[in-house]
């Protein structure tokens, strides 16, 4: 399956809009979940073939010619048009998914596999808490938009500045708490952390959503499981990148690291 560029747009400093479409989506079917992603295939520029392939063909290619494969939130489906909405984090030319974005042009082509995803808020919950950094900032807004109406929640999303945040909606009661990294002091892996621990203790039940930094979101589980704030049925928290490492290194050691947390005792 593959998706063509028809145009993108700067979201942020950071983030990039693409709205893909063409014959290549067909049969597309949305997972229904708020953190729907797709894996996407973004080619090196030493590739001799272009989207579409066949994934066993390129499998034989040397490493240095091969896709690297990267997993891209979808923020939207429109079934009607057709088309399929990836915002992706950018930071200039670092990081392969985000140079793509950088410079898609229309007409530029996307090879992906999917769709598939894990989370939607609980339905009975009480409020619900979404926690992330720029990568994680597109699923944030599609789970603030999949909560119930009325429902209590707050997202609190790390950014470098002020001209990294975008516009949030929800049904439910929004709130949400920008954590500028430019002005603060604390550690890189505390600042949401500290943040979270910040907010007013909700009442009842939390449905809570933590996805980005490694470092940074073991640290809000930590918080939040220590103080019982949400209960580890009702938490989800996935680490997408590991500050200090690139791609391909932090895909390396996430299984060692997914273990490491899973076995860390939290409860004093």
């Amino acid at each position: 399956m593959y998706g063509e560029v028809i145009r993108t747009t700067h979201l942020s400093s950071h983030l990039v809009r693409v709205v893909l479409g063409g014959p290549g989506l067909e049969g597309f079917v949305s997972s229904g979940r708020a953190d729907e992603y797709v894996n996407c295939f973004f080619l090196p520029a030493t590739a001799p073939y272009s989207a579409p392939f066949q994934e066993e063909d390129v499998r034989a290619l040397p490493r240095e010619q091969r896709p690297f494969p990267r997993r891209i939130t979808v923020r939207s489906w429109d079934g009607a048009r057709g088309e399929l909405t990836l915002d992706i984090a950018a930071h200039g030319d670092v990081g392969h998914a985000g140079r793509w974005a950088t410079h898609a042009t229309p007409g530029d082509r996307l090879q992906l596999r999917g769709p598939a995803g894990g989370y939607r808020p609980h339905p009975e919950a009480d409020s619900y808490l979404l926690v992330g950094d720029e990568s994680a900032l597109p699923a944030i807004a599609a789970c603030a938009e999949a909560v119930p109406a009325g429902r209590h929640v707050v997202a609190v999303v790390e950014v470098e500045d002020a001209a990294g945040e975008v516009p949030l909606t929800s049904p439910g009661v929004l709130q949400v708490r920008w954590v500028h990294r430019a002005t603060h002091d604390a550690a890189p892996d505390e600042l949401l952390a500290d943040a979270v621990r910040a907010l007013p203790r909700p009442v009842g039940t939390v449905s809570a959503f933590v996805h980005g930094e490694a470092g940074a979101t073991r640290a809000v589980r930590r918080a939040l499981l220590r103080a019982r704030i949400v209960t580890e049925e009702h938490l989800s928290c996935s680490p997408y990148w590991r500050r200090g490492l690139d791609d391909e290194q932090w895909r390396a050691v996430k299984a060692e690291w997914l273990r490491a947390i899973a076995a860390e005792p939290i409860l004093d």
